[in-house]
């Protein structure tokens, strides 16, 4: 039996994440994996940090901005298709969908996303 994988992005989300988004599972193997987040247009995510995850952002469809947080000041981005991101391990983080569609975005988690408790509620940039 092949240990290659294949998965088509399915309609429905999976799961809500801790910080609001809309989370549907692609593939995963031992040193990471992959999932695509949606951001409803006029919605800001909840502001998270990681425990042991750090992670990768694609973005591809929308608009938006990325606030990090690094050492007490926080770091906006703007983000757009095209543009690539990272959430290194410990950095506080929570974004916002700035346009009339929804933000979308593909996750690269190293190592794979481990569970529920992966992710804590910081203090964030926006209300």
């Amino acid at each position: 039996m092949p240990t290659f994988q294949t998965k088509q992005l399915q309609k429905d989300y999976n799961y809500k994440a801790p910080d609001g988004s809309e989370i549907r599972l692609l593939l995963s193997m031992k040193g990471g994996g992959l999932a695509h987040c949606t951001l409803r247009p006029g919605h800001t995510s909840a502001a998270v940090s990681h425990k042991t995850v750090e992670e990768i952002w694609y973005f591809i469809e929308g608009d938006g901005l990325v606030a990090r947080k690094e050492g007490g000041q926080w770091d906006v981005t703007e983000v757009r298709p095209g543009v690539s991101i990272t959430i290194p391990l410990g950095v506080h983080f929570q974004f916002r969908n700035t346009g009339d569609v929804p933000l979308k975005f593909i996750i690269n988690t190293m190592p794979p996303w481990p569970g529920d408790n992966e992710a804590f509620s910081v203090d964030g940039n926006w209300k």
